[in-house]
């Protein structure tokens, strides 16, 4: 394509278009000759000049403009509607002027100033105070998080579930882990909660025997105002016999009656699991195509926890009165005195199919009747479990079988609850209480009562006469609970527990035969499963005996000095309450 310049008008007089054009590229314009089709601006010396043309602008918009105008000249060449150039006419800068207001907003007559006002900030202050924002935000979302898990770590599965799980780094295992030992399996408790398992109901009653005494109804009506003192007995002997020892167990397994065989402590222990803190530990025997789950002597089992999923911990020193080994045993004591002080002590007895199959003749034996009962876990296995109940009653004419345990107040300060003065009008509030520090502890009465075939559980509530005398108590109050309904507030699910029973079982029966042991770790929520030699725990592990004033065995065993003692703490405790009456009688006389 070419370019057509077009006629070029000659100016013999000097420079620039001549002053009179000779052809009609000329044109006036405000009183002045133009060329044609050039745009022209007036421009001093001291302006700067611009772009002659712009070839990158907006011809659309130019040429719109240009129209709007009511020129025709090029868009390329035309600035007199740019507001951007310098050389715009007078017009554009009218349209594009505008008044700035520089007074200071007024004043308002009233209210402070920051409410109203509202000055500009400079860009350094806002992003200072958004990143003050930032740092506020994440110490408040630290705070919630640290919040969270203080929550999660105090109710793991609610409040009637594991409880709350205090620091137990220093915490040591139930039983020394040996070098030789071989870990075979650790299971977390994580996996233990999904498991379910449904067994047959009801199971099969094989044998009963034992007897017992009737309760006493007047123990319904105990409370605070009218407490009553708990009894020693200390003629009356209780057992604590693990499975391999039992004489019936070891018949039933000669006539092959079951392949597994256990106690409804140990079931228990295994069924509440995930709802135990501290440390505990199950000996399994695999004998042939049978297994035994065994306790050793001197185990944890043997001992009530006091205060396992409290938050508040313990103290640490051993000889402590509230530390947790000397509540244990206090805790154990009071159970077992509690157990035969709310019978009816008349003689009469209900019998079973035999007697006490631990007690010689003419020993003077607790109120305990033994149900071994039988469960179908699968076509080829069967479980023949040992379960206690503790008493009869008449429930509509018919005789109803019943547990008895008591739970014990040491210092209201650990529980933040004190008995004498809620146990009337907030029952359910104490109740509430004892479900967060004893989870475990109730959970696994409860699953004890069940297994024994149970309706009615009783729970006592025992108090110590003072705080620091762990020798005398009194009984406050003795509730009664439905067993179904009972287990149901606890959270405590049927299917689950046996779900536990039957892994734990199944994984047992893969193993090859000889002794294992099944270990709480004191300090992960899990259990490990190590296998150990066939004569551990024979002669290592001595049960350490109780202290001289808390045994419960016949007077002939006992010593003077025992007696002794006895007698100076009841004289001690005497002398006191005496001196706390007089001291009431001296502050009534003086109103």
């Amino acid at each position: 394509m070419s370019f057509d310049v077009g006629a070029v008008p000659f100016n013999p007089d000097g420079w620039g278009p001549p002053e009179t054009p000779a052809g009609p590229l000329l044109v006036k314009q405000d009183g002045a000759a133009h060329p044609a089709n050039i745009p022209f601006a007036p421009f001093s010396r001291s302006e700067k000049l611009g772009r002659v043309a712009d070839w990158t602008r907006n011809p659309n918009f130019s040429a719109n403009a240009s129209r709007s105008a009511g020129g025709t000249r090029d868009a390329v060449f035309d600035f007199a509607l740019d507001e951007s150039s310098a050389l715009s006419g007078a017009a554009a800068d009218d349209s594009s002027f505008r008044l700035v207001d520089g007074k200071p907003p007024p004043r308002p007559k009233f209210g402070p100033r920051w409410r109203f006002q509202q000055r500009p900030q400079l860009p350094q202050r806002r992003d200072e105070e958004v990143e003050a924002r930032k740092r506020e935000a994440e110490k408040e979302r630290a705070r919630r998080d640290r919040l969270y898990n203080m929550n999660r770590r105090s109710y793991a599965s609610g409040p009637f579930s594991a409880g709350f799980r205090r620091d137990t780094s220093n915490q040591k295992s139930s039983v020394d882990i040996q070098p030789e030992w071989t870990m075979l399996d650790q299971i977390p408790f994580s996996t233990f909660s999904k498991l379910s398992f449904a067994v047959p109901d009801p199971p099969e009653d094989l044998l009963i025997c034992g007897a017992l005494e009737v309760y006493d109804r007047n123990f319904d009506r105990v409370n605070p105002k009218n407490e009553r003192r708990l009894e020693r007995f200390k003629s009356r002997n209780f057992f604590k016999i693990t499975t391999t020892d039992d004489p019936v167990i070891r018949r039933l397994a000669a006539d092959d009656k079951a392949t597994v065989f256990a106690t409804d402590a140990i079931l228990s222990a295994l069924m509440c699991a995930p709802r135990s803190v501290s440390s505990w530990d199950i000996v399994i025997q695999r004998v042939g195509n049978k297994l035994f789950f065994d306790k050793r002597d001197g185990s944890q089992l043997d001992l009530l926890s006091v205060n396992e999923t409290s938050q508040d911990p313990l103290p640490e020193a051993k000889e402590d009165i509230n530390s947790a080994y000397s509540l244990a045993m206090e805790a154990t004591y009071i159970n077992q005195n509690f157990s035969q002080q709310v019978l009816v002590r008349d003689g009469f007895k209900v019998t079973f199919d035999e007697p006490n199959p631990f007690a010689s003749e003419g020993e003077e034996v607790a109120s305990v009747a033994y149900r071994y009962r039988r469960w179908k876990l699968d076509e080829n296995t069967h479980l023949v479990a040992r379960c206690e109940v503790h008493s009869v009653t008449e429930v509509k004419g018919q005789q109803t079988f019943m547990t008895l345990n008591a739970l014990n107040e040491f210092d209201p300060k650990y529980s933040g609850v004190d008995w004498r003065q809620k146990l009337e009008t907030q029952r359910g509030a104490v109740l509430a209480t004892e479900l967060k520090n004893n989870a475990n502890k109730l959970a696994k009465w409860t699953a004890q009562a069940l297994l024994a075939g149970a309706d009615l559980m009783k729970l006592g509530y025992v108090s110590r006469v003072h705080t620091r005398d762990h020798f005398n108590h009194v009984i406050l109050s003795v509730i009664g609970y439905k067993l179904k309904d009972f287990a149901a507030q606890i959270n405590l699910n049927t299917s689950n527990m046996w779900g536990i029973v039957k892994s734990i079982v199944d994984l047992c029966m893969k193993l090859n035969e000889g002794k294992y042991v099944l270990v709480k770790d004191p300090v992960k929520p899990q259990v490990r499963v190590y296998e150990v030699p066939a004569d551990a725990f024979e002669n290592e592990y001595v049960e350490e005996p109780l202290p001289e004033e808390e045994q419960v065995q016949p007077p002939a065993e006992k010593d003077a000095t025992a007696n002794a003692m006895d007698a100076a703490a009841e004289a001690e405790a005497n002398a006191a309450a005496g001196a706390a009456e007089g001291e009431k009688d001296a502050d009534a006389s003086e109103v």
